[in-house]
């Protein structure tokens, strides 16, 4: 924005100038140079502010042109604020830090207000918001009664929060997510969720589901129970327009729009939209596959117009329409004519208008006359001397076009504003020697170079000022020197740069300059000066003609951009360069669980941060009660791409609690898993895995043992779990089964005296569940009890090797003298007084065995016996040796 400003009161004002948002107003016998108050260079704005922010610091900018400088104040909420008596605030070169910034004490509107000798102006209002969430109220809703055919709008009514929203429903619990089509839509304006037709599979819990886009948190309402009426069964109708968007929507123009339409209708109506001048839609515009959206980015002018959106089914057709506006952006101009000043701004709604002075409200009173957005003052004098400031506010928000009326009369005086004695400046550059003597009418001005007095030229060049002659207060005279130096330039600037998190990067920053100056460099993050006492990352290494910046393990928090300034005496320099750091990617979010089968659970989540490296890959893991921590799952498709946030698990155990998380992958490596979902079991299944190493033997007589190892309960595949014992003697047909409902048994004992020792049987083990039966093991062969041996060795003999050791002899027995199968012999030894015991076992084919240190006088026996548990009876003779002394 520009325009001139003119102005005359009985000749006696000469110039006005307005530039940019500035203007500059110098009134009565003399205008001064343009503002020494100047515009707003950065001002604060709106923002909303996530509490958990990393840093937990708030930081609102604030910074006006102004000779001298000028010192700033805040206001907050309209009241000055005492940045002294609150340690959470703190100012930083005019800017106001926040921290550990807190929502209800915090949360308001700020101002900034520059000051300096000349005067005061304000800043825009902003406003600072906190994103929060908080939880649905624990109180239990009603159940919905619906006939089948019938419409419902099921009420979210989200609990008080702020910051973006997003909105979903789960239904009959955490697994299950309500998706929307032509039937079911879920409304982000409202959180409602509508069912265009309602049927049998629709009845059951639906809970609201609201996440916090900015804080990252979720809550969850209490189910709503639908229950199906059975009395009767809802007609046909025609379309009803439940969700519509507004009738006049005024759009900032380079915004996104979204409108929702969504009917209630039976049979299910569909959903069309068109403009109403029949333009076609461009190729930037979004219908979602229910039709139920339409999205318009980035608007434009050309976007605005009247929308339609149709509904019909076999019954009618229902429309909704809405107006689509561009706001324009604020226009501002002042005219003064006769020290009248008007402030006119166009927006909508309207905005109404106030005058500041000096950051002080105007009212009508005595010769100022305030009206609207005219401001007129009589019969001006001195102390209507100072910054004027006019505010256009409305629902949008506030501007402000400013200006300084300086009313002055003096003699040229140079004690306020005095001339530099020497002035260093750089060779081939501009020298700006300022002569502002503070003079009124305005002073004429010459120079001289030594003796000769100086005129306009390629070289050199004055002000304006020159413009009034004929001066008539008196003369005054100062001298300035030069010092020429070189001008500083920057010969290997930093370059913009990718690094991968953990790396030491250093950005280099070196400048060529005059030996009679000394550089001074600072380097900035993201607009903010760093200091680098509080920063263990950062640090600058260098020296003398260097500032170069060094970033040790670098995070993903330090991507920005960088910026070395280099100030000396005659000048600065500066220089940019942009950082990615790249990482793993962040972890997914809202993992959940869709239907769930025997085999199978379909699994969806949301994408987290990919930290400037797409992500490739998705694993899926899974933990049961059984696994040992996590382990990846099989899924479909079997490699789930980076663009893909959904697969299914297969594979699964059925009947098993599983508990699911997302593993995002990309080129610099594995991010970090995503918070588990909520444990959803698999459904019962006929069992499928036999019992494993079936086998027997043993026992007593007429007895067939039969073992085998149970079944692990993860692969039990259901409830009432149990086994088949089936056996025949080999050769038969028949089996006989027995069946033990016990899902720990491992063993099963048949008796029946009447089959003979020994005897062949074909064993095999099947299981069982609720859901039905399973297979069997393998056919094994096991024997039936043996008898016992019946005889002893006829002859049993030792003799002495050492002072600790005796070999025994036996002779062995025949095994038609006997009426069990021999398989070995027992050998037992008696100390003298003590009962026996067992000493050793041996083979059939075994007739003698050593004993190591023994005892000088023993006795030992020999027994045979088919089983290692049994002892024949009658046992061999006893004798007595002694070993060698």
């Amino acid at each position: 924005m520009s325009s001139v400003w003119e102005a005359a009161e009985n000749k006696r004002i000469v110039h006005i100038r307005h530039n940019a948002d500035l203007m500059c107003s110098h009134l009565f016998y003399d205008l001064d140079s343009c503002s020494r108050l100047k515009m707003f260079t950065q001002e604060p704005s709106d923002s909303v502010f996530p509490l958990s922010a990393e840093d937990n610091k708030i930081f609102i900018n604030c910074k006006a042109k102004g000779s001298p400088a000028p010192h700033y104040k805040w206001k907050f909420n309209r009241k000055d604020l005492d940045i002294g008596m609150d340690f959470n605030y703190s100012l930083v070169e005019g800017n106001l830090l926040i921290n550990d910034p807190q929502a209800t004490k915090h949360g308001g509107v700020y101002q900034c207000i520059a000051t300096n000798a000349f005067g005061t102006i304000l800043s825009r209002e902003a406003k600072v918001e906190f994103a929060y969430l908080q939880n649905f109220s624990s109180k239990g809703r009603s159940p919905v009664l619906v006939r089948e055919g019938q419409a419902v709008v099921l009420l979210c009514g989200p609990p008080p929060h702020f910051g973006e929203i997003r909105y979903s429903w789960i239904f009959n619990g955490r697994p299950s997510i309500v998706v929307g089509d032509n039937r079911r839509f879920v409304s982000q304006r409202t959180g409602n969720l509508y069912i265009a037709k309602v049927e049998t599979s629709d009845v059951g819990n639906y809970t609201c589901v609201v996440r916090n886009v900015m804080t990252n948190t979720t809550v969850y309402s209490s189910p709503t129970p639908v229950v199906l009426r059975r009395d009767a069964v809802m007609g046909e109708y025609e379309p009803k327009i439940e969700v519509q968007f507004e009738k006049m929507l005024h759009v900032a123009k380079g915004s996104s729009v979204r409108l929702e339409c969504f009917a209630l209708g039976n049979p299910v109506p569909s959903i069309s939209w068109k403009r109403a001048d029949g333009s076609p839609f461009p190729g930037k515009m979004k219908i979602n596959h229910s039709n139920g959206v339409l999205e318009i980015p980035y608007f434009r002018p050309e976007d605005s117009g009247l929308y339609e959106c149709v509904a019909e089914n076999s019954k009618g057709r229902s429309i909704a329409k809405g107006r689509l506006y561009t706001i324009a952006k604020w226009s501002k101009y002042v005219l003064d004519s006769d020290l009248h000043w008007e402030c006119k701004a166009n927006g909508k709604p309207q905005p109404v208008y106030r005058w500041l002075k000096n950051g002080q409200p105007l009212v009508s009173q005595d010769r100022i006359r305030v009206d609207g957005g005219g401001l007129t003052i009589s019969n001006i004098n001195l102390m209507d001397s100072g910054m004027y400031q006019c505010l256009a506010e409305n629902d949008n928000g506030v501007i402000y076009a400013s200006a300084e009326l300086k009313v002055v009369a003096s003699p040229p005086d140079f004690s306020i504003k005095t001339v530099k004695k020497t002035t260093l400046i750089q060779r081939g550059g501009e020298a700006i020697i300022e002569c502002r003597p503070h003079a009124s009418p305005r002073a004429s001005y010459s120079w001289r170079r030594g003796n000769e007095f100086l005129k306009d030229s390629k070289r050199y060049g004055s002000a304006d000022r020159s413009l009034m002659k004929g001066s008539f207060l008196p003369f005054i005279s100062l001298k300035t020197f030069f010092i020429l130096a070189e001008p500083t330039k920057i010969t290997v600037p930093p370059l913009s740069m990718d690094a991968t998190v953990g790396e030491s990067i250093v950005l280099p920053c070196e400048v060529s300059k005059d030996s009679t100056l000394h550089p001074i460099f600072k380097w900035f993050f993201n607009g903010k000066l760093i200091d680098f006492t509080r920063h263990d990352h950062f640090g600058m290494i260098g020296g003398g003609s260097s500032g170069d910046l060094m970033i040790r393990n670098v995070q993903l928090k330090h991507s920005g951009k960088y910026v070395c300034m280099v100030h000396t005496a005659v000048d600065s320099v500066s220089a940019a360069a942009d950082l990615i750091v790249r990482g793993p990617p962040g972890a997914p979010v809202d993992v959940l669980v869709g239907d769930v089968t025997d085999r199978t659970a379909q699994l969806s989540w949301g994408p987290g941060p990919d930290n400037h490296s797409p992500v490739t890959l998705y694993i899926v893991q899974a933990r049961t009660p059984f696994s040992i921590g996590w382990q990846a799952v099989k899924t479909v498709p079997d490699s789930v791409p980076g663009q893909m946030i959904h697969a299914t698990a297969v594979n699964l155990n059925p009947w098993v609690d599983y508990e699911f998380r997302a593993v995002a992958i990309n080129n610099v490596g594995v991010g970090e898993a995503s918070m588990p979902s909520e444990p959803v079991r698999t459904k019962a299944a006929d069992p499928e895995v036999a019992p494993a190493n079936v086998s027997g033997g043993g026992g007593s007589r007429g007895e067939l043992v039969i073992v085998w190892e149970p079944v692990p309960e993860e692969l039990q595949n259901g409830e009432k779990f149990g086994y088949v014992v089936a056996f025949r003697p080999l050769g038969t047909t028949t089996w006989k089964q027995s069946v033990l409902a016990s899902a720990d048994a491992s063993r099963y004992i048949y008796k029946n005296d009447t089959f003979p020792p020994l005897t062949q049987f074909e064993v095999k083990v099947g299981v069982y569940n609720e859901i039905g039966e399973g297979p069997f093991s393998p056919v094994v062969i096991v024997y039936s009890a043996d008898e016992e041996p019946s005889v002893a060795p006829p002859r049993v003999w030792a003799r002495t090797l050492s002072a600790s050791e005796i070999e025994v002899f036996w002779k062995p027995v025949h095994q038609s003298g006997s009426k069990g199968q021999i398989t070995g012999y027992e050998v037992h030894k008696h100390h003298k007084w003590r009962e026996g015991k067992k000493e050793a076992l041996t083979s059939h084919c075994i007739t003698s065995i050593r004993f190591l240190n023994v005892c000088t006088v023993l006795m030992a026996g020999c027994a045979i016996s088919c089983s290692p548990t049994r002892v024949c009876d009658p046992p061999a003779t006893f004798f007595t040796i002694s070993s060698a002394e």
